[in-house]
């Protein structure tokens, strides 16, 4: 058998394509540990620099679903269709924490199965833990009362879920092989289609503070999804949306939580983070069959919005959990919050020409709020609020940013790199769409 394996990874460093039989062969072996880590290793590396081909790459994220079990939800009788989304990470993308009790209250299920942070972009998952006593991580059968009764759950992959993948992307994220189309495709799908979805919606982000960096490269990925998606019975539209400013105003765990119970009450909300929310339900809608156009959709969206009807489900899904009842009332009581707050101005002033978002993402993991090595326990209070975006006027009355710190070391240790992360100008930058394209084949 290891002789086999070796000959599996030979063959893919080789740059020749596998077999399905030898990709099954290889992911059976890593749940239970007879395919070691360094295996793991060549093996992801080989994929990185060689590549895999739409067959291959379906046949892996096949192989990594059916590591663990697949929700079928039959037997439930949902009366409605399985939809998610997923996006490729950003800074400040709280789009999911709103965008699942919205689609709730248009009448789909959405059991969304979401990850923690990898490496500078914050995971959706450590967001929503931020809330005392919820608990992400419940087992299948409690997943699935949630999503029956309440409509949606954010909760992790849990154990039963494509056990292979968690094993896989662990070594990935300590081995630089993280960046790799098929790695991605196969790592996203595997943990989506374990959900039993029915329809599928694709955020791929694009800019400084996304994986992808370029439109070309975010566009192959999303490519790459769609196809092993239909290839696995699952249609899936993409929207490229970019990522060259933090999403919203705020970026850290509980901060993210505090902007979504915002906007969903209507106390506030940021205009490119909400058109980012409406492009993806509106898909999510279509997709599912629930709206015969796009201006049907986003009615009802926005009606789900102002009845109140998104945010009580959200507020249901936080105490089927295992939070408190009156989470959406009074979420200070539940979200821990920083012990300083300080407002860090830029040393001239200027419109904000450009940022560098990936700098941004990384000032949250030196606070303590991201993840330096795998399994750290986060400072949830951590991060940074009213963040200018692009364009804004920056000068002694208006901060680049609030600090949200443990303490005044912190502060100092990040307050440079606050500052070279922004550039300012004499004139504002021309407006760019935050909507940058919308793949439905």
């Amino acid at each position: 058998f290891t002789m086999l394996i070796k000959e599996i990874i030979r063959k893919k460093r080789d740059g020749k394509i596998l077999t399905d039989e030898e990709i099954h062969a290889f992911i059976a072996g890593v749940p239970e540990g007879s395919v070691s880590r360094e295996q793991i290793s060549a093996f992801t590396m080989a994929v990185f620099f060689k590549s895999m081909t739409i067959g291959e790459i379906s046949a892996l994220t096949k192989a990594m679903m059916n590591s663990g079990e697949v929700i079928n939800w039959k037997p439930y009788d949902l009366g409605g269709p399985v939809v998610d989304k997923h996006s490729t990470g950003g800074v400040g993308d709280k789009v999911s924490l709103m965008l699942a009790p919205m689609a709730a209250a248009c009448g789909c299920f959405v059991p969304m199965i979401s990850g923690r942070g990898l490496g500078h972009t914050g995971g959706t998952l450590d967001k929503i833990e931020a809330i005392s006593g919820y608990n992400a991580v419940p087992d299948l059968k409690l997943l699935a009362k949630v999503v029956k009764d309440v409509g949606c759950a954010i909760v992790g992959q849990t154990s039963e879920i494509a056990p292979a993948d968690r094993v896989i992307y662990s070594v990935r994220d300590v081995t630089a092989t993280v960046e790799s189309i098929p790695l991605i495709t196969a790592s996203i799908l595997s943990k989506k289609l374990a959900a039993g979805l029915d329809v599928l919606v694709m955020d791929v982000k694009t800019g400084a503070g996304a994986f992808m960096e370029t439109e070309q490269q975010s566009e192959e990925l999303a490519r790459s999804i769609m196809r092993t998606a239909a290839e696995n019975n699952t249609p899936t539209h993409a929207v490229m949306t970019g990522m060259d400013e933090v999403l919203g105003f705020t970026a850290g765990n509980a901060l993210e939580v505090l902007e979504t119970v915002e906007y969903l009450t209507g106390k506030k909300k940021d205009a490119k983070l909400h058109k980012v929310v409406m492009a993806l339900c509106t898909e999510m809608l279509i997709l599912a069959k629930l709206v015969s156009t796009r201006e049907e959709a986003e009615q009802k969206l926005e009606q789900a919005l102002s009845s109140g009807a998104a945010a009580e489900k959200f507020s249901k899904m936080v105490a089927a959990l295992g939070g408190a009842n009156d989470f959406i009332e009074k979420p200070h009581n539940y979200l821990d919050s920083a012990n300083i707050i300080k407002p860090i101005y830029a040393q001239e002033a200027g419109y904000v020409s450009a940022i560098d978002v990936r700098k941004l993402g990384n000032i949250i993991v030196k606070l303590g709020g991201g993840r330096s090595v795998p399994m750290q326990k986060l400072d949830m209070s951590v991060g940074l609020a009213d963040v200018a975006s692009l364009g804004d006027y920056l000068d002694k009355s208006r901060p680049i940013a609030y600090v949200h710190a443990d303490n005044e070391t912190d502060i100092k240790a990040v307050t440079e790199d606050l500052e070279e992360a922004f550039t300012l100008a004499d004139h504002a930058p021309k407006n760019q769409n935050i909507i940058r394209k919308l793949m439905t084949v």
